[in-house]
């Protein structure tokens, strides 16, 4: 099915869907960390990312 859409459309849906689903898992992931073994490097790194698909929403909300 994933071929029958074009180009276009598939960077549009893994932009509007994939990206955010996927930095809310690693947030989740580096809060789940956080919790048992408190601030690591690894922790960080994966709040970090997850806040990625946060920083992108709040640019689009301040442009309206």
């Amino acid at each position: 099915m994933w071929l029958f859409f074009t180009r276009r459309l598939r960077m549009w849906l893994i932009l509007t869907v994939l990206v955010p689903l996927g930095s809310g898992i690693l947030r989740r992931v580096g809060l789940a960390l956080e919790r048992r073994n408190g601030s690591t490097g690894i922790s960080r790194a994966l709040l970090k990312a997850g806040e990625l698909g946060d920083r992108t929403r709040r640019r689009g909300r301040r442009a309206h």
